[in-house]
């Protein structure tokens, strides 16, 4: 009654599943299976589960063939994949198994090839050589945050004319070159580059954005050509030529609020009072930076000290990951949610050899995780959300509503997980306090 199961390597990181199931357990199945519909089968003239089982097999029997073949696939897949204990990446769908034959008397051959974990050897752990930069803040970098609360909290003075700084709200159509269209979005906004050619529209970098768009008035219409980045999450996007017609329908300039009624918004007494807190958010920004660059060094040694294939489906769909994870980090830095769409924008302009970068890290983060044992608490996740919150100048509650409804949930779990594991691997690291300056020229020549 017991399956035969062979695997064997179908390339990195694939395995090919070969499993020969029985007739005695095809019988059974469709036994099975025939006995849960002529229970609740309903003829006419005969009562519920009293119908002839010629008539209940001439009605029903391609159901009964469809659903043999679909719990006795996906059970001979779940228990190959369990005995032989392969840490599959995906699991295949049910429309995997529709070309399988069934019947009666017939023994059954499944094959499936998966992509798997990568199997590697984790290097030395302990010592690792980290600089740690001094996290001091620069000078005027307060009165420059001060200065973006300003302009957050400032008024929108709509323009007869746009120029440079100005933000044009309007219809946005994105298609591609054979006229498929991607985005059609009424309130789109675009902003004029106060400095330098490039700009951003719908999420794509533009860098002729000043020289396609110029300083249109209200009513007229731009049309912007794009080549969609080959790191786009949407891969639909991908390497294809991309035009964007904009309809301007506003242009505002924004006029920085007065710092009295930002004192007053934030509740503060005196101008004194803001500006601690700016510092005090800044100061938490920076510390999270500071163990932001030490892990960036242990996370680059480990994937210069660790070589395995990539399993070459999961690389493709790495884009729309590593966007994420990156939004995350950047979320949990406390960079400004404007900055970190630019930053996004960026992001998706970058080469591939990013995403199979992040990939690959993922792989060996989850490994080591694994071996050091670290587990993620709901108390840590909640501190985690508590402290976006605040350097995002939201509520807790409001903040984990965002991020479930977004599906980045999961991703600050990740996050979190990671942190933690690198922060494991910081308490075992060698680490030499450097300045600023110091850890820019010595980082710059270990590059």
């Amino acid at each position: 009654m017991s399956n035969t199961v062979k695997i064997e390597d179908a390339g990195p990181c694939r395995k090919k599943i070969s499993i020969d199931v029985p007739a005695t357990k095809v019988d059974e199945a469709m036994e099975n299976a025939f006995a849960a519909v002529a229970h609740e089968a309903a003829i006419p003239g005969f009562r519920k589960g009293r119908a002839p089982r010629r008539l209940v097999e001439k009605r029903f029997g391609n159901y009964v063939i469809d659903e043999t073949r679909s719990r006795l696939c996906a059970s001979a897949y779940q228990e190959a994949v369990e005995e032989n204990e392969l840490k599959v990446l995906g699991h295949p769908p049910a429309e995997y198994f529709e070309d399988i034959e069934i019947e009666a008397g017939n023994p059954v051959h499944i094959e499936v090839e998966v992509e798997v974990m990568p199997e590697f050897d984790l290097p030395e752990l302990n010592g690792i050589e980290v600089l740690k930069p001094e996290a001091t803040l620069p000078d005027g970098i307060v009165d420059e945050e001060i200065k973006k609360i300003a302009i957050n909290e400032g008024d929108l003075d709509e323009q007869d004319k746009s120029a440079k700084g100005n933000y044009l709200t309007g219809k946005a159509v994105m298609v591609d070159a054979e006229g498929t269209e991607h985005y059609n979005i009424d309130g789109a906004v675009i902003q004029i580059p106060e400095e330098g050619d490039e700009g951003m529209v719908l999420g794509v970098i533009v860098p002729d954005f000043t020289k396609q768009v110029k300083t249109p008035n209200e009513g007229d219409t731009v049309t912007i050509k794009v080549k969609g980045p080959e790191n786009h999450e949407v891969e639909a996007l991908r390497g294809k030529d991309l035009t964007v017609t904009f309809e301007v329908t506003k242009i505002y300039a924004i006029v920085p609020a007065p710092m009295a009624d930002i004192v007053a918004k934030y509740g503060f007494a005196s101008e004194d009072q803001l500006r601690e807190m700016v510092t005090s958010r800044l100061e938490q920004r920076a510390a999270a930076q500071q163990q932001g660059v030490m892990r960036q060094q242990v996370l680059k040694y480990l994937s210069e000290n660790i070589e395995f294939e990539l399993p070459a489906g999961l690389t493709a769909q790495q884009a729309a990951r590593s966007l994420e994870r990156q939004r995350m980090e950047l979320m949990y830095r406390g960079v400004d949610p404007t900055e970190i769409e630019q930053n996004m924008a960026q992001l998706r302009s970058a080469s591939a050899a990013r995403a199979t970068a992040e990939l690959k890290q993922f792989f060996i983060m989850n490994k080591i995780a694994e071996s050091l044992e670290v587990q993620i608490e709901e108390a840590e996740i909640n501190a985690q959300i508590v402290q976006m919150a605040m350097q995002q100048g939201k509520r807790p509650e409001q903040l984990r509503d965002e991020l479930i409804k977004s599906g980045q949930a999961q991703a600050l779990v990740q996050q979190v997980r990671e942190h933690k594991t690198v922060d494991k691997i910081l308490e075992d690291a060698k680490i030499e306090e450097v300045t600023a300056d110091e850890f820019n020229e010595k980082f710059k020549d270990a590059e």
